[in-house]
């Protein structure tokens, strides 16, 4: 009988969990994304999802066009998109803490969490379906992704 296959390595990672908080003062949040950082892989990836339906049943003032761009903002910074201005040009450790970082803003981290993991783009998605709850067939924008095995996606959510 042959031996198993051993599994692969497994390596540490943080991450947050991206919430919009359409009024501060309420305190009320809907999860809206994942930052996730795995050193040992040169990984840095964010997802972001705005439902919007939920966002109006938190406050129907608050206009998604203007959240939009903010967590747009998040996924480019994170893959080290030009477009995500002097930010997105640090290196992934620190610009992981910088989108990480506390915030008292419409859009807030929650607290870091750490795990185990052997390939952390299928992580990052697990978390993202499981936290968020969406898929890029709903109403989540894609990955932005940087690794040195995967190089940097972008696609466009349809519905806009």
């Amino acid at each position: 009988m042959p031996a198993p296959a051993p599994e692969p390595a497994r390596h540490p990672f943080a991450y947050a969990v991206v919430r919009v908080v359409p009024r501060v003062e309420r305190g009320e949040s809907m999860n809206a994304g994942i930052v996730l950082l795995c050193r040992p892989k040169r990984f840095l990836g964010a997802r972001v999802a705005l439902d919007e339906s939920r966002l109006h049943a938190l406050d129907p003032g608050c206009d998604p066009a203007d959240v939009w761009p903010h967590l747009e903002a998040i996924e480019r910074i994170a893959a080290g998109d030009p477009a995500g201005g002097p930010i997105a040009a640090l290196s992934q450790a620190e610009r992981y803490h910088w989108l990480v970082a506390p915030s008292s803003t419409i859009i807030q981290p929650s607290e870091g969490h750490t795990g185990l993991t052997a390939d952390p783009a299928a992580t990052l998605e697990h978390l993202f379906a499981s936290l968020v709850g969406a898929t890029t067939t709903d109403w989540a924008s894609s990955a932005f992704e940087e690794s040195l095995d995967h190089p940097t996606t972008v696609e466009k959510d349809p519905r806009r």
